[in-house]
């Protein structure tokens, strides 16, 4: 299993950026995504993004957030 604290706990109390495609942002949360009966992946929060990835850690893909939540 994929440990994320230890991959992106530093984020969150530090100056430290997420960045991707060529976006750099304040990481503010992380967690597991779930179907019901199993893990199928985890996502990462950023200031104006969710970050999607599957449990073979490939990016798959990434939803814009709007007032804090997303869209």
């Amino acid at each position: 299993m994929i440990n994320l604290d230890e991959r992106y706990h530093s984020y969150l109390h530090s100056d430290k950026t997420f960045c991707i495609d060529g976006i750099c942002e304040k990481v503010r949360g992380y967690g597991f995504q779930c179907d019901g009966e199993s893990i199928n992946g985890y996502y990462v929060v950023t200031d104006n993004w969710v970050m999607n990835y599957n449990l073979e850690e490939q990016f798959v893909g990434k939803e814009k957030l709007t007032n804090g939540s997303c869209e």
